[in-house]
């Protein structure tokens, strides 16, 4: 959530600090606006080019979030030179500098320190018409929510550092990490929509919350209709569940009001702490079956409709089994 204070605004910055938002956005020109965005963490796979490649599309994401075309990038690296070697970093480097072309950005240069644990991420600036900016803080009565990749991150990558997770599931988890939101973006922008945000750190649940709250809106959910990961089930059963899925399934409760049909499993996973997941999509109902043909003919196959704005109101979620009609 945002603990920064807010400070006296520029008529230029179109998002700051006021809805926490996925990266902030200055209007240069009426036709060209900055996106800016920075994001890293410690790795999440052993691989350390599949650790890059899955940083890096965390960090480009925020740009795709905001309806935005990456541009440029820059390394952050946290490494510990007298314990690994720098084959490994080349590796880690190398994973995201493919991944940032992949975006069709540019690598720009960066910045390294000395540290006990490895972490790695971009500083990434991207560009958008101003009168095309998408936000976290535009949802409106009526619209469908669309989720653009599956959930149980989380819960797979704590199983693959418990060293319980397959060959097979972790391909599957990688893939998904490291997947760009780059046609997705394409698509909500060709169809257009009235907000979005990026899945991440506080789960589906949090980042629904942000975005009702930030909109002024309630929200429902249907939880049968959320796509997941299948061994993420089989995990979360087992109790192999992140400390951040269970603080964020404990702090957003407050904001959200399951239906007794939801299990205690369905609601974990709602709330899992995602790496680099993917949008979550407010657009018209009306809109909501074209996007999702957009969707699948780029090859976004998980997307799905996983519920409706439901009202006016002060950012509560109701989480339900299926759509009500």
């Amino acid at each position: 959530m945002c603990l920064l204070p807010r400070s006296d605004q520029d008529p230029n910055l179109l998002v700051g600090l006021d809805t926490c938002d996925d990266a902030g956005v200055y209007k240069l020109t009426a036709d060209m606006a900055l996106i800016q965005t920075v994001d890293f963490f410690t790795p999440v796979v052993d691989d350390p080019y599949t650790y890059g490649q899955i940083a890096a599309a965390n960090s480009l994401s925020d740009v795709y979030a905001m309806g935005g075309r990456p541009l440029t990038a820059m390394n952050i690296i946290c490494f510990p030179v007298d314990k690994l070697e720098l084959s490994v970093l080349a590796e880690i480097l190398k994973g995201g500098a493919d991944k940032i072309r992949e975006a069709g950005a540019v690598l720009v240069g960066g910045h390294s320190v000395e540290d006990n644990e490895p972490k790695y991420g971009l500083s990434v600036t991207g560009i958008i018409h101003p009168d095309k900016v998408l936000t976290n803080a535009g949802a409106q009565p009526g619209d469908a929510l669309i989720l653009t990749k599956p959930l149980g991150i989380g819960i797979i990558t704590t199983a693959i550092k418990g060293e319980l997770a397959s060959q097979e599931e972790i391909a599957i988890a990688v893939g998904v990490m490291a997947a760009l939101n780059k046609d997705a973006a394409e698509a909500m922008q060709e169809v257009g929509v009235n907000s979005c945000t990026d899945v991440t750190g506080f789960g589906l649940l949090g980042h629904s919350v942000e975005m009702a709250r930030g909109s002024g809106v309630t929200m429902t959910l249907y939880s049968s209709a959320v796509p997941v990961l299948e061994p993420a089930r089989g995990y979360a059963d087992m109790g192999i569940v992140p400390v951040g899925t269970r603080s964020n399934l404990k702090y957003f409760n407050k904001f959200v009001e399951f239906a007794p049909d939801v299990s205690e499993l369905e609601q974990l996973i709602l709330a899992d702490a995602i790496t680099s997941g993917g949008l979550l999509i407010s657009v018209p109902w009306e809109k909501s079956g074209l996007l999702m043909e957009k969707l699948k003919a780029r090859g976004v196959k998980d997307a799905s409709v996983v519920g409706e704005v439901s009202g006016k109101g002060d950012g509560r979620i109701r989480v339900v089994k299926e759509r009500e009609i």
